[in-house]
């Protein structure tokens, strides 16, 4: 398995990793913008196929953001969510933030444990944040200059 940056020969794998991960997707024209923006865009790759993505990106000055990542269905449990986190962490580590985001359905328990691996903490709920009306789980972690978290 290989991590490497998302190239637009990615964005339509990337859009069907999206709808099988989500109830509620990002449209395929926003996976572009953002590519376009700039963002941090990663996907892991096994053989030659592309099994997972992460995108994320400085909020504030001294924040960094998680805005998405998933795993083809198929392909999980198999460590591409883990390696594709870590990558985006070791990133964001060193950009000197102080802090980084992101928001869990309150329906994927599961998501939330994992992301408690990396010592991420709640910070709150914010209620029906998702179009559904679910609410999400802001999570953090606290980063220390010049250090990679490890999980």
């Amino acid at each position: 398995m290989i991590i490497r940056k998302f190239g637009p020969q990615d964005l339509k794998r990337v859009f069907e990793i999206e709808n099988m991960s989500f109830d509620q997707s990002y449209g395929i024209n926003m996976f572009k913008q953002l590519y376009d923006m700039g963002v941090g865009f990663l996907v892991a790759e096994k053989d030659g196929y592309v099994i997972g993505y992460v995108i994320f990106w400085i909020k504030y000055e001294n924040q960094g953001h998680i805005i998405s990542i998933a795993v083809d269905k198929n392909y999980r449990r198999l460590g591409a969510g883990t390696h594709l986190l870590v990558k985006a962490i070791s990133i964001l580590s060193l950009l000197d933030l102080d802090t980084i985001y992101l928001e869990v359905n309150e329906n994927n328990p599961g998501a939330v444990e994992f992301y408690k691996t990396f010592n991420f903490k709640v910070d709150r709920v914010v209620p029906n944040y998702y179009e559904n009306g679910a609410g999400a789980i802001v999570m953090y972690l606290k980063l220390e200059h010049g250090k990679i978290p490890t999980k």
